[in-house]
């Protein structure tokens, strides 16, 4: 149900929320657009900007608030595509969706549609003709009958907005509201400096931009306006302002963030890892998916933590050593032994490697088996013998895992899904340590984990370390990192760029780290 609202912004989120299952997307964001501005949307990985764009653009429903957009407004809930599109709103993805073997007339008459004369046939004169024009408007060096291919990257990127912005008016009061997520993450800096001054020249003849980016010092060099995102919530709006990189920093690291659990004192970790302990793990010039040259060192007895922004290669890293993915180049070493790059995930298994997924329910859990099943997947060859399984020893084991770890549970014979997601975190946890790994990966281990479940994680994980196992442990929560590691690697554009650990291994740090423009190279990184 919509509704006239009197000289209304451009854009207006109110008291926004979103849930998926347990876990709190969005709590009472806003966020507001001013006409005629660049709009810079930032936040740390799981701030809920992802998810406050995939609302605006009609992919999720809100749960709960109000949305505006020029002088109509709906209740979050009610709030679909079709509504923004009428509006105004258009997108421009990282993933431009544009064609380079097809011409730049082609491309846009992708997205509005092939003119036509008589008997049907394409009016390829007409459509050139228009597409002439729009590129004159939006200043893009092209003719309509080259290749997309042909362009600079910055202007496959303008054209890709071109076409988005194609049915607005030029010269009417209907202006276009932009959205561009992450559009410089691809482009070299050169290319990237065009695409902005193209984004503040269209503000600049009336076009609304919000821009979502992670490299901050390129996005706060043109927005008018900034919005801090932190854990679902709006937590500064920024108007007029000229904010430094440090600044955003601290906001988007929040110093009232409350630590599950102290990070100990940097003696006692000089104390407990030992740097001349064995290294169980070793990475050298790993080239797999978007890692680019990665090395790193993790010895027996120690918690190393691994973070960066989206597409950094931190999941990949942590599938390539455990054999889901084959490396294009470089070195793995486990426990001495140098791998071909041919090995699967059984023969990591059988090196005593063990792996627990980011995507919980897709990649971890079997959801319809019993907690019981669950268990012993990992170990089945245990129960069989020559008059097949031992249902007797399964069900002892099971029972000895659930009191271990603490899984709450009606049974070892309930189904998974009627466990907490902090409960079937716990039993996959229980499921690798009854291997004993001697390498144990952790992919974001305590993400929609509620937080007793995560303070008993991190003393099964640290109880795990303290027997000599290797934990190389992946995460975007800064407060687990610090709390969890003895030190943190910082990987960017597939290398890993900085090392914290001792005093350094603060949330603010870490936030600076992988957010700002400058590297910052520790002991063991690569520069």
């Amino acid at each position: 149900m919509t509704s006239a609202v009197p000289e209304s912004p451009a854009v207006r989120l109110a008291g926004v929320d979103k849930s998926f299952g347990a876990t709190r997307a969005l709590d009472g964001a806003s966020l507001v657009l001013r006409h005629g501005t660049v709009h810079a949307l930032l936040g740390g990985n799981g701030s809920g900007k992802s998810t406050a764009i995939k609302i605006l653009a009609g992919v999720y429903p809100a749960d709960a608030g109000t949305i505006a957009v020029g002088r109509r407004e709906w209740s979050a809930d009610s709030y679909d595509a079709k509504a923004g599109r009428v509006a105004g709103l258009r997108f421009v993805h990282q993933d431009l969706g544009i064609f380079n073997e097809l011409s730049v007339a082609e491309n846009f008459a992708l997205d509005a549609g092939w003119p036509t004369g008589r008997m049907s046939r394409i009016h390829w004169r007409g459509l050139h003709r228009r597409v002439a024009q729009i590129l004159e408007r939006f200043e893009i060096p092209a003719t309509p009958g080259m290749p997309a291919g042909q362009l600079r990257p910055a202007q496959r990127t303008m054209l890709a907005i071109a076409r988005a912005l194609q049915d607005v008016g030029e010269g009417t009061e209907q202006r276009g509201i932009l959205v561009l997520d992450e559009p410089t993450a691809t482009l070299p800096q050169h290319e990237s400096e065009v695409l902005l001054r193209a984004v503040r020249r269209r503000a600049d003849l009336g076009d609304t931009v919000l821009m979502v980016s992670h490299r901050m010092q390129e996005v706060l060099s043109v927005a008018h306006d900034v919005t801090v995102f932190r854990d679902g919530r709006t937590v500064a709006t920024l108007v007029d302002s000229s904010p430094t990189e440090e600044d955003v920093i601290a906001l988007m690291s929040g110093r009232e963030l409350v630590q599950t659990l102290a990070p100990r004192p940097a003696s006692e970790q000089r104390a407990r890892v030992d740097e001349e302990a064995r290294p169980i793990l070793r990475v050298r010039e790993l080239v797999s998916g978007p890692l680019r040259g990665a090395d790193l060192t993790v010895r027996a007895g120690e918690i190393v933590g691994l973070t960066g922004l989206v597409g950094s290669g931190r999941t990949s890293l942590l599938k390539t050593v455990f054999g889901h993915h084959r490396p294009a180049s470089g070195v793995i070493e486990i426990d001495g032994r140098i791998q071909s790059g041919r090995e699967d995930a059984k023969s990591r298994m059988r090196l005593g490697v063990g792996y627990v997924a980011e995507d919980r329910v897709g990649e971890s859990v079997f959801m319809d088996l019993t907690v019981r099943e669950n268990l012993s997947s990992a170990v089945l060859r245990r129960y069989w013998g020559i008059t097949g399984m031992s249902r007797r020893a399964e069900r002892a084991a099971a029972s000895r895992l659930i009191a271990e770890y603490a899984v709450k549970t009606q049974s070892q014979d309930a189904v998974m899904t009627s466990l907490s997601g902090g409960n079937q975190q716990k039993a996959i946890l229980a499921r690798w340590l009854q291997r004993k790994p001697q390498l144990l990966l952790l992919d974001e281990p305590t993400q929609g984990v509620d937080v007793m479940s995560r303070k008993e994680i991190y003393e099964t994980v640290r109880a795990t370390a303290g027997q000599g196992t290797a934990v190389l442990v992946s995460s975007s929560d800064f407060v687990e990192l610090c709390s969890l590691c003895d030190r943190v690697l910082v990987l960017r554009n597939g290398r890993v760029v900085t090392e914290l650990s001792g005093d350094e291994l603060e949330p603010d740090n870490l936030t600076a780290a992988t957010q700002s423009s400058s590297t910052t190279t520790g002991p063991g990184a690569t520069p």
